[in-house]
């Protein structure tokens, strides 16, 4: 399958799509605090929905080989890498929580990020993964303009991320994103500079890399055939963000009122 290239107009629908999908995460925010299950989280974004005029991807969503994923959204919880269903265990006083949405708006575009959330007071070490792996995000979406390679995106990531002493999960990796919900590109999480797909204008993807406190190795969790988590049980944290690539570099696309700040070596949301 080949990379799509968006038109002007497929872009103003992605890029609606892409916000609404950030106001569900800042909906959500205020409610996420020590007690709440994460369930009611995944009430309250189906709410926002509604509100939105927009639907979740992921209900009902059945690739190859999966069971159909039953929620609004997925809530990966402190040793869960991704695609956590949520469930009736209130998040308590020192968890972290990944909260990933995908939206489709009336007009069939998807917009698809994840933020993590710390519940309460957290340790240094669940404070600073979920830091670094934001900083390595970022550090992947600043390589991206037109000429650049996928490989340079996922060799800042890795270069970053291994550098502070954290690994990098590889069985799961970015997407390209349009009027359907996984394209290509694959957009992996580590690499060579100057390999793998060229860079042009028009093309969407998600960056989105999954960071271990410990060492990268995952696994099925249960038999519910969609949650997984770190072999070792060490801490994991994944950001998400939905990317184009402009005439001159990047646009993150998925930004809304309450999305985190930049990091201090970014200067700039677009070039």
């Amino acid at each position: 399958m080949s990379i799509t290239i968006k038109t002007a107009q497929d872009i103003e629908g992605m890029r609606v799509a892409c916000r609404l999908a950030s106001e569900v995460l800042d909906y959500i925010a205020p409610h996420i605090k020590p007690g709440i299950t994460t369930n009611e989280i995944d009430r309250l974004a189906a709410e926002c929905m509604v509100q939105q005029g927009t639907i979740s991807a992921t209900v009902g969503y059945q690739p190859p080989g999966y069971p159909p994923y039953p929620k609004s959204l997925c809530t990966s919880v402190n040793n869960v890498v991704c695609h956590g269903i949520p469930n009736d265990k209130p998040l308590k006083k020192g968890d972290i929580v990944n909260v990933d949405v995908t939206v489709i708006t009336k007009e069939g575009w998807y917009g698809d990020n994840s933020r993590m959330y710390l519940i309460g007071e957290t340790s240094i070490a669940a404070k600073r993964l979920c830091a670094v792996t934001f900083d390595a995000m970022w550090h992947g979406i600043v390589q991206v303009k037109p000429g650049a390679h996928l490989g340079d995106i996922g060799h800042a990531i890795q270069k970053f991320a291994e550098g502070l002493g954290f690994s990098i999960v590889r069985e799961f990796c970015g997407h390209g994103i349009g009027q359907r919900f996984h394209e290509e590109p694959q957009v992996l999480h580590y690499g060579k500079p100057g390999t793998l797909e060229e860079l042009k204008p028009g093309m969407v993807f998600t960056i989105e890399p999954m960071i271990n406190a410990g060492r990268r190795e995952v696994k099925d969790h249960g038999n519910d055939g969609w949650t997984i988590v770190t072999k070792d049980h060490s801490l994991s944290a994944q950001w998400e963000h939905t990317v184009l690539v402009t005439e001159t570099g990047y646009e993150v696309m998925t930004l809304s009122a309450g999305s985190p700040p930049l990091p201090s070596f970014v200067t700039a949301t677009k070039t």
